[in-house]
């Protein structure tokens, strides 16, 4: 069967309309449906017929009631990217982390409440691989792609079995790889709300002769940064200015993949393009759109120097400062790793072997089959669903950057475990992610649930505690909630642990999280009912 879809991003201008009131309440009926993309009829999952889906606008402080129907023949879930979930954790939507999944003819009503917060996120779902058609925008306001041609979990199923990666077909925006068409008015400014929702590229996006002023990320307000480009990794969201200031013509907006360490059998290197459209501009068949160039595939220098160049607004809404005391540090290895190939079976992987991941030399097992989710057992004291020994680094210290590592079985095939590591309430926890070579250098971009955290510093090489903490900004450092880890580098964040749950700790790119490159970051009870993890829904799907 022919490769389905995985959508690359979704650029969507400010201007839906917003609920006024305290509460925001959607029913997202759950369904298949057959659309034509790429000249081919194909059957995908989406949320009431729409794809993308539905966008939710809330005020800061509102709460949110979901009603999911599940109307498709696959188990979903629904996560809310970027939402903080504070005192909420039973809502993240995380399948066998913070419930069990809804089952096809079921249903379930998310409840949350929005607080602490405002910008551009989404929402997506979090079984299996399905959030690559069931997503959308999640936009708060203040209170005044890529494609594949074919079944995605069918496509991913064999995936699995095989050991081996596949690449998209087409990148998307707005859900096509050519028609999108946005209308403008020279010298009128566009605020465009973009999250890259793709499940395993990372983005470049220019439109031709025009300038962006970046004023968020990851739905946290920053200096304002102008580029000429935006590099989103998967996952990441950015809120971007642009204004209408070149002569009246039309222009197309591109994206491409931004992509390390692949090889090429498993590159797309297509363009997805829209098209701007000035007020007053008349189409002839002699002024084409003009085409904005855009960098090579494995342009590692362009995206490393917009994340580098990116700074928080201090003294913006729900700003925090970074806390100088830390209590937990943790070094944490990210690696593509090997695992070994059924006996009788033909595997895709290197050495004809399949792939896998890690974490600290870890790979992540969900814990299918035992009855409860990490958060329901974590809750109940329940034992056997996981363990509390994610180690704070790596068993194995090694040249991390040296591809010939790969040689060494010990780091190459990593144990599968569902090891977890708590955290104290309210702790102070500084992570250093560093990238290996084992399996060629990837940008992985890390996604942390249910808290923001300042990325002080990004860099190449092998972290150095002396001499790389010079470079830590502790005054104004970019807050997000997933950072690109550099190919062959590292990256340093810093959170508090003030909301009591169980949050997953992933790469973002699909496949390397499916592969195993997660954990959970247990927080425990604060000191007061206030601060403690409530009783769970009493409509929770059971396992």
């Amino acid at each position: 069967m022919k490769l389905f879809m995985l959508l690359a991003s979704a650029f969507a201008l400010l201007s839906s309309s917003f609920a006024s009131a305290a509460t925001v309440e959607h029913t997202f009926n759950v369904q298949n449906k057959t659309i034509n993309r790429l000249c081919n009829e194909r059957v995908i999952v989406t949320v009431n017929g729409d794809f993308p889906g539905p966008n939710i606008n809330v005020r800061e402080g509102d709460t949110v009631i979901v009603h999911v129907v599940n109307k498709s023949p696959y188990n979903i879930t629904i996560h809310w990217h970027g939402v903080f979930q504070l005192m909420s954790a039973w809502a993240d939507g995380v399948e066998y982390i913070t419930q069990c999944a809804i089952r096809p003819g079921n249903n379930y009503t998310y409840k949350f409440k929005v607080t602490q917060q405002e910008g551009t996120v989404w929402w997506h779902a979090h079984a299996s691989v399905l959030r690559a058609t069931v997503h959308g925008a999640f936009i708060i306001h203040p209170r005044s792609g890529d494609w594949y041609d074919g079944n995605i979990e069918d496509i991913y199923r064999q995936e699995l079995a095989i050991g081996g990666k596949v690449p998209p077909n087409a990148f998307l925006i707005n859900g096509f790889p050519e028609t999108t068409k946005l209308n403008v008015r020279q010298g009128k400014t566009y605020l465009l709300r973009m999250v890259n929702a793709g499940l395993n590229s990372n983005l470049f996006f220019k439109i031709a002769h025009h300038k962006f002023t970046v004023v968020a990320v990851d739905g946290a307000y920053t200096e304002p940064y102008i580029t000429d480009i935006i590099v989103l990794g998967a996952g990441q969201s950015a809120d971007v200015l642009f204004t209408a200031d070149q002569p009246i013509g039309s222009y197309y907006m591109a994206t491409s993949a931004y992509v390390v360490g692949e090889p090429d059998e498993f590159l797309n290197n297509s363009t997805a393009r829209g098209i701007i459209v000035y007020d007053g501009h008349h189409k002839t068949t002699t002024s084409p759109p003009l085409m904005p160039m855009l960098p090579p595939l494995h342009d590692t220098p362009t995206a490393h120097k917009f994340f580098n160049n990116i700074n928080s607004l201090v003294g913006a809404p729900h700003w925090v400062p970074v806390p100088l005391e830390v209590d937990e540090h943790m070094f944490i290895t990210i690696n593509i790793n090997l695992k070994k190939c059924p006996l009788n079976a033909t595997c895709r992987g290197p050495l004809n072997q399949k792939f896998s991941a890690s974490m600290n030399n870890e790979s992540f097992v969900l814990p299918v089959g035992k009855g409860f989710s990490i958060i329901e057992a974590f809750y109940h004291n329940v034992s056997g669903v996981y363990t509390t020994d994610f180690p704070d680094e790596p068993p194995k210290v090694f040249n991390f950057t040296n591809p010939k590592i790969f040689l060494d079985a010990n780091v190459t095939f990593a144990p599968k475990s569902t090891k977890v590591k708590k955290l104290k309430f309210n702790s102070t926890v500084e992570v250093v992610y560093q990238n290996t070579a084992i399996l060629n250098a990837q940008s992985h971009p890390m996604h942390l649930h249910g808290l923001n955290f300042h990325v002080l510093a990004q860099g190449f090489g092998i972290f150095d505690p002396i001499r790389d903490k010079l470079k830590y900004n502790l005054v104004n450092p970019q807050v997000r909630n997933t950072v690109g880890v550099p190919p062959g580098g590292w990256a340093v964040i810093r959170f508090q642990a003030n909301n009591p749950g169980a949050w997953f700790v992933h790469c973002h790119v699909d496949d390397h999280n499916l592969w195993g490159l997660d954990t959970v970051f247990l927080v425990e009870n604060g000191p007061t009912p206030s601060t403690s993890l409530p009783p769970p829904p009493t409509d929770l799907p059971k396992c």
